[in-house]
Order: C-alpha cells, then structure tokens, then sequence
C-alpha cells in the first residue's frame, strides 16, 4: 500500500458511518504510527445507567472489521436477547443495544466510573478488539449536543434515533463545550509540526465535526497550522449518502452545496475532495482559493474506501509539494 501522505502523521477528524469508512481506508493506507483518528463525543449519552459513545464504537468497529455492514452501527452477528427481554419489562428499547455491544458499554462505564479517562478507556478497548491505530476522543471532558427543534430541545441520540431526525430543526448548540479541553494525544497532534495532513472526514459537519472544532482551540490551532488541510464532502450531488445532512443544511437556510460546505469550513481548509456529481463547483471553490479534487466518493467497498483515502493521501501530498503556507482563505 502506498504510503500516499508521509512521512509524518495523519490527524483525522471523525464522525458517524461515513466518517468511519475513510478513517478505514485511511488505516489501510497509512501505518499505525501516522494516523490519529479524533472522534465526536457529543453524540455521548448515558442510557440505561450506562457510559455510551456511539460515533467512537463505529469507528472502533468499523477499524477492527467488526462493524455490521447492513445496518451501518453496531457489531456484526449480534443478538438481541438483552433487548428483548428489557422490552417485554416494559424499558426504553428505542436505542438499539445488542448482546455484544452492551459488554462494551458495561465496561465503558465501569473504567470511567473506577476514575480511568475516556482517553485511556478508549485505547484499551480499541487494542483489546485488534485496533492498531490510535482513535482518541475530542475530548475527555463530557460535551453534549442538543437540538433546538420545532417539538423543543433534544439532546442528539433523542433527535437521531428515537425521533429518526423528523423535528425541523432550528439550531444546534454543544453544552459543556467551554470546559472542555482536546484529549492529550488530539492536543499533541495539534502541536506537532510533523504533520502530513489534517483530513475531514465526510461526516456530519454541523453534527460530527462542529462538536470537534468547537472544543477551545482545535479551530485555532486549524487554523494556523502549516499542514496541508482537506475536507472530503459528505454530499453527493447535493444531497446526503446516509443520514440528515441535506435536510439539517435546509432547515438552517443553507444550500445543499459543497460549496456551502466550503464555507461553513472557511479558514480551516485549503483543499476539498468532491465527488464527480459535484464537479460544476470546482470552479467556485478554487474561486475561494481551495484547490480541489474530484472523484468518486461514495464508498460501498472496502476497495472503495482504500482508493478515496489513496486519493486524498496523494492529493495532500500534491499541495505539500508546492512548499508554501498553508492558503487560509
């Protein structure tokens, strides 16, 4: 595997189904010491006593072969006994827990409650499930996305799973975000003036990355850092491959563009990958002086995934090789 980026080391921004299948290809692509994968925890959540971080298990599963294919979340081959059983008691079955899954949030919470960090937490169950890259939280502080909707505030798992993101929504806002810091190894990455690149997963900007950037200063440290930056867009001819990004763009007077991801990023890319759907923006974005990318990104392979994560490896390599700062717009 051509090791498309290096020397030096990956920082990936994560987030959800879409992000975990670049993050994926990027571990296929990358060795184990040039990739930190950082994952949104806003979409954490205690539910039914227990600690759960749901966009950190799909990237845990999905790096460690695990994840199921077909639904997209949870562990391939699980049962549902636990499930079953708490619905014919009468408990809340709306978020889907399988047999296998609810080991890994018993655990979770037992560590986090015995005082280990979620950092730490984290990396042990990554290892433990055969993970050799490193995948570290935003933060191990609890930040917590809520929903402002037609219907009232909700908090994230209530507006996604239980409501199947049907509120309209009229804006979104991170609570504990002030007190949070970046996890010590998102904060060392951050630092380090080594780095090859700063990717963008195609994940959720609004809901998977802006949990991240909010975090004081992950958007400065962006910002100024001299490493090529590239987002990969999570529309495909303006509308999502999975999940609520173009209604959620809609509801909050955007326009369903990559162009208008673009500008949602300002400042904090200097390059997009797009897909060939997308390829009559081109000359918009590199109007705003990003230099761009087009190819196909929907990933439904593996092979898929491992060529989208190529692609941008090299096309950050490209913009290396011009030696210059990084462009801000």
């Amino acid at each position: 595997m051509s090791q498309a980026a290096g020397p030096g080391r990956v920082l990936a921004l994560c987030g959800g189904v879409g992000g975990a299948k670049l993050a994926f290809g990027l571990a296929a692509a990358l060795p184990e010491d040039e990739l930190t994968v950082v994952v949104n925890t806003g979409d954490d959540f205690q539910h039914l006593g227990l600690e759960i971080s749901p966009d950190i298990d799909t990237v845990t599963y999905t790096l460690a072969g695990l994840a199921d294919r077909e639904r997209g979340w949870g562990s391939a081959g699980d049962t549902w006994n636990f499930l079953g059983a708490l619905a014919r008691l009468g408990g809340e079955d709306w978020f889907q827990i399988g047999d296998r899954d609810l080991a890994l949030h018993v655990e979770r919470t037992r560590r986090l409650k015995a005082g280990e960090s979620l950092s730490e937490v984290t990396a042990d169950l990554a290892r433990r499930l055969t993970v050799k890259h490193s995948i570290v939280p935003m933060s191990d502080q609890p930040v917590r996305t809520w929903l402002d909707t037609e219907i009232g505030p909700l908090p994230f798992q209530h507006y996604f799973v239980r409501e199947h993101c049907l509120p309209v929504v009229r804006g979104v806002r991170f609570e504990g975000v002030t007190g949070a810091q970046p996890s010590p190894d998102f904060a060392r990455d951050l630092a380090r003036r080594d780095l090859a690149a700063i990717v963008i997963c195609p994940s959720n900007p609004y809901l998977s990355i802006d949990p991240i950037l909010a975090v004081p200063g992950v958007a400065e440290a962006i910002s100024a850092a001299a490493s090529p930056r590239v987002a990969v867009s999570p529309l495909v001819g303006g509308r999502a491959v999975k999940g609520p990004t173009a209604k959620l763009m809609a509801e909050l007077g955007v326009p369903g563009t990559v162009t208008a991801i673009a500008d949602h990023y300002v400042r904090l890319i200097d390059a997009m990958v797009i897909d060939i759907a997308d390829a009559d923006q081109a000359s918009c974005l590199e109007a705003r002086g990003l230099a761009v990318h087009v190819t196909q990104t929907v990933m439904t392979t593996d092979q898929d995934r491992v060529r989208l994560a190529t692609e941008t490896l090299d096309f950050a390599r490209s913009l290396r090789t011009l030696a210059q700062p990084a462009a801000s717009l």
